[in-house]
């Protein structure tokens, strides 16, 4: 079933559970994401973040693929832009078939990402398109460049984007950062920021970051109100982790049979999150 966010995220809400968002990029990590979702009987949503869309598989080609893997699947699906950061491009998802865009306008100022954010709900609306915003900054792990106390989300100003922009999921800062962290590295969550905001917005929440975040950092996020969990590296992590695999035990081994066992290897990831977001059997 092809789906927007929107009827997805306010059941996870209503019920306190979340919905996991996988980054893709191909067929292959689609297929996979979406089978995880079917054997867990899970509602999921597949992300395409921007310099993917834009490098690699653009939107008028990747929407019609992942609609008819939606289509031929009995769990609810989400086709979601991650991070769309040029109106032009989110615009163009939109009417390319795309049922849920995020807008990332956090590198303006309150007002700057207002205004953007609600422009694109506004457009969303004839295409029954689901919109996803961002209030405060998440560092990025390569570098060490990891989220700052000065990037976490201020709850009041959460309180306001929520009301003024009309998103329908805000995208909330409270530790975590993109990218792969240092072996042994979890990052500290700021949960009593996080029933803050959850209080003051009333409304679906997300965690970006998701990957290696640790597994009781996971369960409390949704404990304490967070509805739909990015997850990115860990996933492209487990697919190269099965390529390697494969070419150990066969360097010569055939390349379409190296990537459907990819495909069925990283779903043990993706099932793994769903399980910890507790959306297993929660698909209409």
């Amino acid at each position: 079933m092809y789906v927007s966010m929107k009827g997805m995220l306010e059941r996870a809400d209503k019920e306190n559970y979340a919905v996991m968002a996988i980054n893709c990029f191909n067929i292959e990590t689609a297929r996979a994401v979406i089978e995880a979702a079917q054997q867990e009987r899970a509602p999921i949503i597949v992300n395409i973040v921007q310099e993917h869309m834009v490098e690699h598989c653009d939107s008028a080609l990747i929407a019609p693929i992942v609609k008819t893997l939606a289509q031929r699947a009995s769990v609810e699906v989400a086709l979601n832009f991650d991070h769309g950061e040029e109106i032009g491009l989110l615009k163009k998802a939109i009417v390319d078939g795309y049922s849920s865009v995020m807008v990332d306008a956090s590198r303006f100022d309150l007002d700057g990402n207002i205004q953007m954010s609600k422009e694109i709900v506004e457009f969303a609306k004839a295409y029954d398109v689901s919109v996803e915003g961002e209030i405060g900054c998440m560092g990025g792990s390569e570098g060490g460049k990891f989220t700052k106390e000065s990037m976490l989300t201020d709850p009041q100003e959460a309180k306001r984007f929520a009301q003024e922009s009309g998103i329908d999921a805000l995208a909330i800062s409270i530790g975590t950062s993109h990218g792969n962290y240092p072996e042994g590295y979890v990052p500290e969550f700021d949960f009593d920021r996080l029933k803050e905001i959850k209080e003051a917005t009333k409304m679906p929440l997300v965690l970006h970051g998701g990957s290696g975040s640790g597994d009781e950092n996971i369960k409390k996020c949704v404990e304490f109100g967070i509805n739909k969990i990015n997850v990115g590296c860990d996933f492209m992590n487990a697919n190269v982790d099965s390529i390697k695999k494969h070419l150990e035990k066969d360097p010569d081994i055939n390349y379409w049979v190296m990537m459907h066992q990819v495909e069925k290897d990283s779903q043990e990831l993706v099932r793994h999150y769903i399980r910890l977001s507790k959306s297993n059997g929660k698909s209409l």
